[in-house]
């Protein structure tokens, strides 16, 4: 069927142009009937809206895009946001406008913070699911609000979310398995440090990690899972105490970007030369602790270009009717002393890895 303007939906309704856009938009000056007709006669023709010509028209804001992140861990966040941003100025012409609203950390205020965004009724939501299961029901509202929810980072699976933008989770566990293996060979006795294991992204990373150690190295042991859910006090406390128990610990795997604590804890433990790290992500702070120890490698999860992608496939499909996939899974780079000047983080220009 060929597509229509809001000039044939007006005539095929017997109604005015402004009385089409208001039913398009959601204003209220019109009956719940016409505007359920207008919707339907919309539907049934394919109707897609022209966001260029719109914001050139009315000049202002046609597509509106709610970003909901954590503060913390900001050297992580940050890059994500600043992704976002960027990409979102490319397209201003179409009137993209993104509504920023920051909560404290994964699973902390992300639920108040989220419903306020979608009581504004944006045309997409980024968020990130600290806590998926608390918030199902309010990405299932978003979405049948016609609102797209996109996870950035972290999954929330079992809701009706549109896409899932993040590095692949299971593959970075395999791989900082892998060079844990390879590190300190055969009888090795680690840890891994997450944030939180009801968060996707660190369960994924934690279960690959134990999956694939044990296959790497089967006389080898992890003898403990320590949640610090990303805050840098809980987590420098908890890794100390580690240390303490465990005097022969060999490595530790942490899977989310709060890797400075744990590099503190392995410092006031005067153990720097004893234990290796496998990081995650890499911000300026972490290079003299790949300089002088104890981090060997970092599993880069490319933030900035997460957010990049978010835009882009937000407005990929409200311009040009391309469907959002249900997953885009970017590929974890592997960051060593040698490579770490190369990626954006630590870049003179700022400029994206390549």
């Amino acid at each position: 069927m060929k597509r229509i303007g809001i000039q044939e939906i007006a005539r095929l309704a017997s109604v005015s142009i402004g009385t089409v856009d208001r039913a398009l938009h959601g204003r209220k000056e019109i009956s719940e009937d016409t505007r359920k007709r207008i919707l339907q006669i919309a539907r049934e023709h394919k109707y897609r809206p022209n966001f260029a010509a719109r914001a050139l028209s009315v000049g202002k804001a046609t597509i509106r895009i709610g970003l909901c992140l954590p503060r913390e861990v900001h050297y992580f966040f940050d890059e994500v946001r600043e992704g976002f941003l960027t990409e979102a100025r490319r397209y201003r012409d179409l009137g993209v406008e993104v509504i920023y609203r920051p909560f404290e950390r994964l699973g902390v205020g992300e639920r108040e913070t989220m419903a306020e965004l979608v009581r504004g009724r944006p045309q997409a939501l980024a968020i990130c699911p600290g806590n998926p299961e608390n918030l199902a029901p309010l990405i299932n509202h978003a979405e049948e609000r016609h609102t797209h929810v996109i996870c950035v980072n972290t999954d929330a699976p079992g809701t009706g979310r549109s896409a899932v933008v993040s590095v692949d989770p299971v593959v970075s566990g395999h791989l900082a398995a892998e060079l844990m293996t390879k590190l300190l060979g055969a009888k090795a006795v680690v840890a891994v440090i997450t944030g939180s294991t009801i968060t996707e992204d660190h369960r994924k990373k934690v279960q690959a990690f134990s999956e694939s150690f044990t296959r790497f190295s089967p006389q080898s042991r992890i003898l403990e899972v320590v949640q610090g859910h990303d805050d840098e006090d809980e987590t420098f406390q908890k890794v100390y105490d580690l240390l303490g128990r465990h005097p022969h610990l060999g490595g530790l795997y942490v899977s989310t970007a709060n890797c400075l604590p744990v590099c503190h804890a392995i410092g006031a433990a005067s153990l720097r030369d004893k234990i290796k790290v496998i990081a995650t992500d890499l911000f300026r702070e972490m290079v003299p602790y790949f300089e002088r120890g104890p981090i060997l490698a970092s599993i880069h999860q490319r933030p900035y270009l997460q957010g990049q992608v978010a835009v882009r496939l937000v407005v990929d499909h409200l311009v040009n009717d391309r469907p959002i996939p249900s997953a885009y899974f970017l590929t974890p780079h592997v960051v060593l002393q040698s490579n770490m000047h190369l990626f954006r983080e630590l870049r003179q220009d700022g400029l994206p890895e390549g």
